[in-house]
C-alpha cells in the first residue's frame, strides 16, 4: 500500500448541543474505517470513520462521559460522548493510549478537504450493504493481519 501524505489540521468541533468542544491542531497520524461490530452498533452504520491523532495535539472543552468495553484485540477500547446529546466525541484504546480516535462526521464539511480513508479495517464484519469504493485496502482485522 503506497503512502499517502498526512495532512496537517487546525479543526475545530462541537457536539450536536454545543455543550463539548474539540480542537484539533497537528498532523493526522492514520485515517481508516472501521467494521467491527462495535463501531457498527456505535455509529448506526456499517463502519465508523476515523482519524487518528496524537492526544497533545487535541483539546476537549466540556464534560464527557465514559464507557469502557474489552475489544477483541484484548484490548479496552473507550468511547467518550456528550453526556446530553450522545454525541461520540473522541475514542482511546489501551494499545495506543497516546492516540485518540476522532470520528470524522463531528468535523461536518470541514473534513471534505483533508480526509481520505487509507483502509477498512475488520473487514470481517463488514455488511454487504455498506458500499465501500473497490479500492480502499480491506483487512480482516488489523493492517497486521492477513489481507482480505
Amino acid at each position: 500500500m503506497d503512502r499517502k501524505p498526512r495532512p496537517v489540521v487546525d479543526l475545530t468541533a462541537r457536539c450536536a448541543c454545543g455543550a463539548v468542544t474539540v480542537h484539533f491542531a497537528g498532523p493526522v497520524k492514520s485515517m481508516f474505517m472501521c467494521a467491527c461490530e462495535d463501531c457498527q452498533k456505535a455509529s448506526g452504520t456499517g463502519h465508523s470513520t476515523v482519524a487518528l491523532a496524537s492526544r497533545a495535539d487535541v483539546t476537549i472543552t466540556g464534560a464527557v462521559t465514559a464507557y469502557d468495553r474489552p475489544s477483541n484485540s484484548g484490548a479496552t477500547l473507550t468511547r467518550h460522548f456528550c453526556p446530553t446529546c450522545g454525541t461520540p466525541v473522541y475514542a482511546r484504546s489501551s494499545r495506543a493510549p497516546d492516540a485518540l480516535m476522532l470520528p470524522v462526521g463531528l468535523f461536518g464539511k470541514d473534513s471534505t478537504s483533508w480526509f481520505m480513508p487509507t483502509q477498512l479495517i475488520f473487514g470481517r464484519s463488514h455488511r454487504d450493504w455498506d458500499l465501500l469504493a473497490a479500492d480502499i485496502p480491506r483487512w480482516q482485522t488489523y493492517r497486521d493481519e492477513e489481507q482480505s
